[in-house]
């Protein structure tokens, strides 16, 4: 059975044992039978469990259907009143009249805890959220307990001594089980709802909206920044700000972080570069009147339009890849001071699209983050031939050709475990399966086709796990601000009184020694699926002999290293044609979708002599990512600065438009602007 199948079976069977455990507790409420009773409530509350734990996805499709936990919790304990009041028949009722009151005094208290908690959310959502700066003056202060922030969790662990105790009660006769659970439910109620109160007393307030932004405008003027990084996103797209970091935090000048979305401070990498975010409109303007002179923007987003509205900052655009898909020239790119590309064919890229980028703004600048991709050493010297295998995505257009998951990628895996000397990474794109489900549903058999692969080859595992675990435990440590979810609206870092110079580096160091000790620590022929956030692609460039992808900018960036590659061809076209279209796959083995020249590929991988395209891979790199000489990163660093002057031009010609007598009249435009 497929994967996928199983995953939609887990979730049908969950859902029928729900149903069925309310179905069995209302028989047994009328009825009353109290073994069924007993047994259909605890069945529903261990499957409250699972999903919570293992299916949220579950959780979320009963809250769409109006059926959240609050709703499953009130019906559960509501049964088994009813339950009770049926088994102790009309003379005990005044009996369970001060438990019914109890149980609705108790929701009551979840409902105040609800709204209290809403409010101190709203005090303490700020309108700039930041990292790397001294925010001390804010008055911050750390976000309530979880279960006070999250209403279905808190009503399920609050609410569980009532339901237990109801419970006791339907098996014993003896109301005192009942009494006790509803007291502690409510003593639980009590204590969080005296936690949050206190937080709405103007002492326990962080600072005001206007305190805020007045605050940051003063932080604006005194660190006056001057070269900035513009990122907006959705949560599997912070890869495309966090290859930026480095090239940045290396600028001259003094580099800032842009971001627009809360959520995107929490994933962005460990790095020393001060961080704001500016979720309103409003407040993102206020940078037109700050000395920053450029932004950059490795992509485009539906907020990139409003930041291009500040006249006073340079834009330009450096994607946070390069291929030969229409993606990589689209026409929002006009909208941009300047485009930087890697070398010279994304300049006859732009040119060939007319798209209405003029040459004059195309800068060619490399790929500075590059320097971390080992350059080639030879063919394979051990018993394994390593073989990193990383489709792109589907896209949004549909395009056949996008990706090799859906036509190819079962062929090319299967093809490549045959060799019984081929150690596979497989490492699919973030976003594989997001638009068409047949991709995500490959990608599902591919794994499962690795891990059946993986069964056959069982490994001995080297002695060295031990110090994964104790490297893994520091970078966890060192990285324990970021890449984590929020926990509130104001964010972790912002309780940090003052920013860690030197932090980026120290995460640099750890995360090199994890991935020594995280490859080392693995059999070495087993293969490998790689989603997590670690290791990174580079990482995988640098254990690779060689690469199997789509026209991607993966390829772009695995020419750094010189070793052989291969792009699948799903387009339909023919090879010839095919290589034409893409000039990215002119120095690559064009793979068909039956996978049938995988073993002469491996062959000339593992015989250099035989290997033709070695020169052709040497000019391609030059084409792609240009010269090595000036190093990427200088060259990188020229353009900003070359950008930041002609920034600085263009606010002298305005501010002396704007103090310039107007003809015929008395005063100036910045007069009658003020007027």
């Amino acid at each position: 059975m497929r994967l996928v199948d199983r995953q939609t079976v887990a979730r049908a069977i969950v859902a029928v044992v729900l149903t069925a455990a309310f179905a069995a507790q209302t028989v047994a409420a009328l009825r009353p039978h109290v073994p069924l009773l007993i047994i259909s409530t605890a069945a529903s509350l261990a499957v409250e469990g699972f999903l919570s734990r293992w299916q949220r996805d579950m959780v979320t499709v009963l809250a769409k259907l109006h059926a959240d936990l609050t709703v499953r919790h009130v019906l559960r304990d509501l049964l088994l009143v009813v339950g009770l009041l049926r088994l102790g028949g009309q003379d005990r009722e005044t009996q369970y009249a001060p438990l019914v009151a109890g149980l609705l005094v108790f929701y009551a208290l979840h409902c105040a805890i609800q709204a209290v908690s809403v409010l101190v959310r709203r005090t303490r959502t700020l309108p700039v959220v930041t990292r790397n700066i001294d925010a001390s003056a804010l008055r911050l202060s750390p976000a309530p307990p979880v279960l006070l922030r999250r209403p279905g969790h808190r009503l399920l662990v609050f609410g569980l001594p009532s339901t237990a105790g109801l419970l006791a009660t339907a098996a014993s006769g003896a109301t005192e089980y009942a009494a006790l659970g509803i007291a502690l439910s409510l003593g639980l109620a009590l204590m969080g709802l005296c936690d949050l109160l206190p937080r709405l007393l103007p002492s326990r307030r962080p600072a005001g909206e206007q305190e805020v932004l007045d605050w940051f405008d003063a932080w604006l003027a005194e660190y006056r920044p001057t070269v900035g990084l513009y990122f907006s996103g959705g949560v599997s797209s912070a890869y495309q700000a966090n290859m930026w970091l480095e090239p940045l935090a290396g600028l001259d000048g003094r580099p800032l972080i842009v971001l627009r979305e809360r959520f995107m401070v929490h994933k962005l990498a460990p790095t020393d570069i001060p961080v704001v975010c500016l979720p309103r409109v409003a407040d993102l303007m206020r940078l037109e009147h700050s000395t920053l002179q450029v932004l950059i923007h490795p992509s485009n987003s539906g907020k990139t339009s409003q930041v291009l509205r500040i006249p006073t900052i340079k834009h330009t655009f450096v994607n946070h890849g390069e291929s030969d898909k229409l993606s990589s020239c689209n026409p929002y790119a006009k909208a941009y001071d300047e485009v930087w590309v890697a070398g010279p064919a994304a300049r006859e890229r732009y040119a060939l699209a007319e798209v209405g980028v003029e040459d004059k703004d195309v800068v060619e600048t490399g790929r500075p983050q590059l320097d971390a991709v080992r350059p080639y050493a030879g063919p394979p010297t051990g018993p394994y031939t390593t073989v990193l295998y990383a489709p792109t995505w589907e896209g949004w257009d549909g395009n056949p050709g996008n990706t090799s998951v859906i036509e190819a990628g079962e062929n090319l895996v299967r093809a490549l475990l045959a060799d019984p000397a081929v150690r596979l990474l497989y490492k699919p794109h973030p976003l594989t399966g997001s638009v068409d489900a047949r991709a995500g549903a490959a990608d599902l058999r591919i794994r499962e086709v690795i891990r059946a692969a993986n069964r056959e080859r069982a490994g001995q595992r080297p002695a060295r796990g031990g110090e994964l675990a104790l490297r893994t435990a520091e970078l966890d440590r060192l990285t324990a601000d970021s890449c984590r979810p929020g926990a509130d609206h104001v964010e972790r870092m912002m309780l940090q009184t003052a920013p860690r110079p030197g932090r980026a580096e120290e995460v640099a160091r750890a995360t090199a020694a994890w991935e020594e000790a995280f490859w080392a620590s693995l059999p070495e022929g087993e293969h490998q699926i790689v989603t997590a956030e670690r290791p990174v692609l580079y990482s995988c460039f640098n254990r690779a002999d060689l690469l199997v992808s789509d026209v991607s900018s993966v390829i772009g960036d695995f020419l750094a290293s010189g070793k052989p590659y291969a792009v699948a061809n799903t387009s339909g076209l023919a090879e010839d044609a095919f290589r034409t279209a893409f000039p990215t796959a002119s120095a690559a083995t064009v793979l068909t979708p039956d996978a049938a020249g995988v073993p002469r590929l491996l062959d000339a991988v593992r015989h250099p002599e035989r290997d033709e395209l070695r020169a052709a891979r040497a000019e391609l790199k030059l084409r792609l990512l240009g010269p090595a000489d000036p190093p990427s990163q200088m060259r990188f660093n020229k353009a900003v600065q070359d950008l930041c002057s002609a920034a600085r031009t263009h606010r002298g010609r305005m501010a002396a438009r704007l103090t310039a007598e107007i003809p015929g009249q008395r005063g100036t435009l910045l007069d009658r602007h003020r007027a």
